[in-house]
């Protein structure tokens, strides 16, 4: 008994890698690699487009395991990924569960990065780290959705540790950053009106590509909260007048107190400073 005591529970652990290239005016295959218990199935698409749909046959995530996933998009491509099914974060008896995925688009390219949801149990443990680096004219999408507990099923996390790191980059320049993280008292913390307001879920939605515009029925005026993803906002760097900044603009929806409801909250990030969340709209 004693040396069965000593044993370390085993882990989960997996990694998965796809690169697409363009061929005969379609998204085709080009590399495939899959290990251990991270699975990738390709359905057949109808179009020029490819889906990636990615498994974690391990069934859900605890402390100490660790998935990796890698795709790269290469010029002229359209690839979307998903997960087969919400991604389950178990309670953590020691360690914390990593997940890292990186992203790469070529230029004219198009990725969509579309999971099913995170849920977090009570005393999860979850480190996850986005990178994406896109060439000039790439397109990204990226919705991440995040359940704290399942409150149908009277389930919450009161405690636990959630850290998120986005890093997105064109051709080496900053457009996003975004760093979270929830730990210790999970339910007290979500309470705070400056954090979900006693929400228990939350999306996190980025976009930047060839389809930006002004908002509908909005003319493209310097007032920056006009703009959308990626676009370079007009505005003055610090003691230069006439220099724009570049900034990206980030959205995060959370559900409104009324059913049926949501609220938008949005924000800017430029090159020289991080500023404050400009508003918030609810429908």
């Amino acid at each position: 008994m004693a040396e069965a005591a000593g044993i370390a529970p085993q882990r989960a652990w997996g990694k998965g890698r796809l690169v697409a290239k363009p061929f005969a005016g379609r998204t085709r295959l080009a590399e495939f690699y899959q290990e251990g218990c991270a699975k990738i199935r390709l359905p057949e698409t109808f179009d020029t487009t490819m889906e990636a749909v990615l498994i974690n046959s391990s069934g859900g995530l605890t402390g100490g395991d660790h998935m990796e996933w890698s795709f790269s998009a290469g010029e002229g491509t359209h690839l979307t990924l998903t997960t087969q099914a919400c991604e389950k974060i178990y309670r953590a008896s020691a360690g914390t569960a990593d997940v890292t995925a990186q992203i790469s688009v070529g230029a004219g390219a198009a990725v969509h990065w579309l999971p099913q949801e995170t849920i977090l149990f009570d005393r999860a443990s979850l480190s996850r780290r986005l990178e994406v680096d896109l060439a000039d004219g790439a397109e990204f999408l990226a919705v991440e959705a995040v359940l704290l507990g399942r409150k149908a099923m009277g389930e919450a996390m009161r405690e636990g540790l959630f850290q998120d790191r986005w890093r997105i980059r064109r051709n080496g320049i900053l457009l996003h950053a975004e760093n979270l993280r929830l730990s210790g008292d999970i339910a007290g913390l979500t309470h705070e009106v400056a954090v979900l307001g006693g929400q228990v879920a939350f999306a996190t939605l980025f976009y930047t590509g060839a389809e930006l515009r002004a908002a509908p029925g909005k003319a493209a005026q310097p007032d920056r909260r006009h703009w959308w993803w990626g676009e370079p906002l007009p505005g003055r760097g610090r003691g230069q007048a006439d220099r724009p900044r570049r900034c990206a603009r980030w959205f995060r929806l959370e559900k409104n107190p009324h059913p049926g409801h949501f609220a938008l909250a949005q924000g800017r990030l430029c090159a020289e400073s991080l500023e404050p969340v400009i508003d918030t709209q609810s429908w």
